[in-house]
């Protein structure tokens, strides 16, 4: 958002637990900050922030910027390479129906991907071998990560 109302003590530096802020958003219109605490950051280089906006308790995930993630970045899906099966929109994998080694026929199902409560089913374009899957249930993927190599 517009960072530019924020104190400049507050933007370059953050704020300590107990410190409150007041942040004028529009003419007459303030928030009143007040930061609580930060939590541990997690294998994802996380940290959960516990503030109060205007009095109500919030709480949000930010990317610790001075850790980083243990979990390695997934590789993208290069476009180029007609074997790479990259992820068409952000979300969750909630089935895998092929697994390594595995022959596939042109609309066979591979895999699953939930997202905002609605499941996409991802099928074969081409009849292949499954070289290598790179995602499994539960995982959290972004768009044109690398879910599967075929041959």
């Amino acid at each position: 958002g517009p960072v530019r109302v924020l104190p400049t003590r507050a933007f370059f530096y953050g704020m300590e637990p107990g410190e409150e802020i007041e942040a004028e958003i529009d003419p007459g219109k303030t928030l009143e900050i007040r930061l609580q605490t930060v939590g541990e950051t997690d294998e994802k280089g996380e940290v959960k922030v516990f503030f109060e906006l205007n009095g109500q308790p919030r709480v949000i995930r930010v990317p610790n910027r001075l850790v980083k993630a243990q979990t390695a970045a997934r590789p993208k899906a290069d476009p180029a390479n007609e074997g790479h099966l990259g992820a068409p929109m952000p979300g969750v994998v909630a089935s895998v129906a092929v697994a390594q080694g595995q022959k596939v026929n042109p609309g066979d199902l591979l895999l699953t991907i939930e997202a905002m409560k609605m499941e996409t089913a991802i099928h074969a374009d081409r009849a292949g071998l499954i070289k290598t899957l790179h995602v499994r249930p539960g995982e959290q993927i972004d768009a044109k990560d690398l879910m599967i190599e075929m041959e």
